[in-house]
């Protein structure tokens, strides 16, 4: 595969774009005094986007409607227990990734 010119100018273009919305904000909060109640509200936000990723990926639409994925749901258990009793995120991840993938060897 060859590099062009073009495709140089794309990645830099990807890049920036990706960069500017993740950077600009803690530019402009980083000398903005939050409230307790907005940092209160914002320490949900990972957990609501956790709640809903494990959600999508438990549901599956099929013939007959939305049913749940019992493989994910099998995996899901431990994981919560781990998540529960460490508070490691990363024994978490590792837990629900090695579980998944020893779920799908097998199955």
């Amino acid at each position: 595969m060859t590099t062009s010119m073009t495709m140089i100018w794309l990645f830099l273009g990807c890049m920036l774009v990706t960069l500017l919305p993740r950077i600009i904000p803690f530019i402009f909060v980083r000398s903005v005094r939050i409230p307790a109640v907005v940092l209160k509200w914002l320490s949900y936000i990972p957990v609501c986007i956790l709640t809903a990723l494990v959600t999508e990926s438990m549901l599956v639409e099929s013939d007959h409607g939305i049913r749940l994925d019992w493989t994910v749901m099998i995996v899901l258990i431990p994981t919560v227990l781990i998540a529960i009793r460490t508070k490691s995120l990363s024994l978490t991840v590792i837990v629900g990734i090695a579980g998944m993938a020893i779920l799908r060897l097998f199955m």
